[in-house]
C-alpha cells in the first residue's frame, strides 16, 4: 500500500486542499467517501460555524478527513485546535504558521498531523517537530501563495530529498497525468484545491463553476505581489479592480480587507464576479467537465496508471 495511504487510511493518494470560508460538508464528505481525504479549512470562521461542519460531515461520512488550521490566519487558533481533538478528528493539516509547538498535543490525542511547507527548510523543520505527512506547495496553486513562488515540478524533488516522511503534491495538479508526474517526481500524492470546485457535489455557485470550465491557460492571475500577499485568483472583474487598486498604491491593509473571506464568499458563493473574487489554480485551464466526486476520483486514477504505463512502454523503446 502507498505509505500516504497507509498513513492516512484512505484508499486513492488524493487529499482535498482546505477552502477557508467557503468549506462545506457536502463536498469534504465526498472527497472521503470517493477515496480520498476530505478537508475543511476553518478559514476566519468562528468555532460554532466550524463545529458545525465537522458534525455535518460525519455524519455523511465514516471515512477519515481532516481539519485544515491556518495558524496565523483564524482568530480562533486555540479554540480550533481544541475543537478538533474534541470530535476526534482523524487528520489535522496545519498552515500559514509555525505548526511546532502543537504537533505534541494532536499526537497525544491520537490525530495525525500533516503540514503545509513552500521550501525545504521549512520541511525540514516540520519533520523534525513530528510532523506526520508534508504538503509541499508551489506557486501554480490557488488561493494564498507562498512569496518565494517556487514551482510545483521544481519544488518536489528538493523536499522527497530533504525529509523521510510522505510528501503530497500541491499546485498545479488537475489530471491523472499531473498525479503520475509528482508520483514519478518523489511525491507519495497529491492535493487539489481547483478540480474539487469543479465537481456536481461542490455547493458552489454555478458562475464559479463555470469560470473554471471556460478558462484557458491564462485564464489566472497572481495579485497582492505589490504588498507581499501572493495570491492566485481567476481573471475576473473582481481580480482586474485589484490589480488596478495595486498599481495605485494600495496598503497592505486595504488589500487584506479587499481579499478577506468576505469577499471570497460573494464571488464563490453568489457569483458575482464584479463585487468578490474566486480562487483558481493554473490547472484551470485543463478543466472540462464538471463529474461526481466518485468519477473524478476513479477517473483519474485509472489515467494514472495509463500514464505510467505509456512512459514505461516509451523508455522500452530505448533500451
Amino acid at each position: 500500500m502507498n505509505d500516504l495511504c497507509q498513513a492516512l487510511h484512505i484508499k486513492y493518494p488524493i487529499m482535498q486542499g482546505g477552502m477557508g470560508n467557503i468549506s462545506n460538508a457536502p463536498l469534504t464528505a465526498a472527497v472521503s467517501n470517493a477515496g480520498g481525504l476530505g478537508t475543511i479549512g476553518v478559514g476566519t470562521m468562528t468555532p460554532a460555524e466550524v463545529e458545525k461542519i465537522i458534525q455535518d460531515t460525519k455524519e455523511r461520512t465514516d471515512q477519515p478527513f481532516a481539519v485544515n488550521i491556518p495558524l496565523n490566519v483564524t482568530p480562533y487558533r486555540e479554540e480550533m485546535i481544541l475543537l478538533v481533538a474534541k470530535h476526534n478528528v482523524p487528520v489535522v493539516s496545519l498552515s500559514a504558521g509555525n505548526p511546532a509547538p502543537f504537533i505534541h498535543y494532536f499526537h497525544e490525542h491520537g490525530i495525525k498531523v500533516i503540514t503545509v511547507v513552500a521550501s525545504k527548510r521549512q520541511a525540514y523543520k516540520a519533520e523534525q517537530a513530528g510532523a506526520d505527512v508534508i504538503v509541499a506547495e508551489g506557486y501554480e496553486a490557488a488561493g494564498i501563495n507562498s512569496n518565494f513562488e517556487t514551482t510545483t515540478l521544481t519544488l518536489i524533488p528538493q523536499i522527497v530529498e530533504t525529509v523521510n516522511i510522505p510528501v503530497v503534491a500541491a499546485g498545479g495538479i488537475g489530471d491523472g497525468k499531473g498525479i503520475a508526474a509528482m508520483l514519478s517526481l518523489g511525491a507519495s500524492g497529491v492535493q487539489m484545491g481547483t478540480r474539487f470546485i469543479a465537481t456536481q457535489e461542490a455547493p458552489f455557485h454555478d458562475a464559479y463553476k463555470q469560470e473554471l470550465i471556460n478558462a484557458d491557460d491564462t485564464k489566472t492571475v497572481i495579485v497582492g505581489r505589490s504588498v507581499g500577499k501572493v495570491r492566485r485568483v481567476m481573471k475576473t472583474p473582481y481580480a482586474e479592480k485589484l490589480l488596478t487598486y495595486e498599481r495605485e498604491g494600495v496598503s497592505e491593509d486595504e488589500f487584506q480587507t479587499l481579499t478577506s473571506e468576505d469577499y471570497h464568499k460573494i464571488g464563490a458563493l453568489e457569483g458575482r464576479l464584479e463585487e468578490g473574487f474566486i480562487n483558481g489554480g493554473q490547472i484551470s485551464g485543463l478543466l472540462k467537465d464538471i463529474p461526481t466526486v466518485q468519477e473524478l476520483l476513479d477517473g483519474m486514477m485509472d489515467d494514472v496508471k495509463q500514464q505510467i504505463e505509456k512512459v514505461h512502454s516509451n523508455l522500452m523503446k530505448f533500451s
